[in-house]
């Protein structure tokens, strides 16, 4: 991509939230109310900055995990894009939604009420050692996400990616990367 008549600002280190880099540049455009556009020297993609400093997009949270089936690969990636497109009431409806599917990739009856597939990961030990009350944090959250009039913040969602990820390698990425029994 080229991107024409662009200009020379103010020199800026930040990580991309397109491809994940950190970079620095001064290439990109302004507004004569304190806003600009920087472009990545990694990818070309256009971050904003407004005039409080805030990006966008901003940095999606968490990592990449190892071994996860399509469909949770997917929703995870979802979640955590929502929270770089700011939309973190989503991202924490997603974290819920995450958390039935992990669920029922595990063996629980497609259909159930929200619960059955928490409990059922903490009866099949899918939920480590004082793991319970995160599950909960996330049933909780995602609750309030879905029932009430409340909007979700950057905190929130970031804590529950955070949760989401270790679970999903405690399933599926750790167990894979153990040598196979000779």
């Amino acid at each position: 991509m080229v991107w024409k008549n662009v200009n020379q600002l103010k020199s800026i280190q930040y990580t991309c939230g397109h491809c994940g880099n950190i970079i620095a540049t001064r290439d990109g455009f302004y507004s004569n109310d304190n806003q600009a556009i920087y472009l990545c020297t990694h990818c070309s993609q256009p971050t904003h900055f407004n005039g409080r400093g805030a990006q966008y997009p901003d940095v999606a949270p968490g990592n990449d995990v190892g071994h996860l089936p399509e469909d949770l690969a997917e929703l995870y990636k979802e979640a955590r894009n929502c929270v770089a497109a700011s939309a973190y009431t989503g991202s924490v409806l997603l974290c819920r939604k995450l958390l039935m599917n992990i669920g029922v990739k595990q063996g629980a009856e497609i259909g159930k009420p929200f619960i059955h597939y928490v409990n059922y990961l903490a009866e099949q030990g899918y939920i480590p050692p004082n793991g319970r009350g995160w599950v909960d944090h996330i049933r909780k959250k995602g609750n309030e996400a879905t029932h009430e009039i409340a909007l979700m913040s950057k905190s929130d969602c970031e804590d529950l990616i955070a949760f989401s990820e270790m679970l999903m390698k405690f399933i599926y990425e750790f167990p894979n990367k153990v040598p196979a029994p000779e």
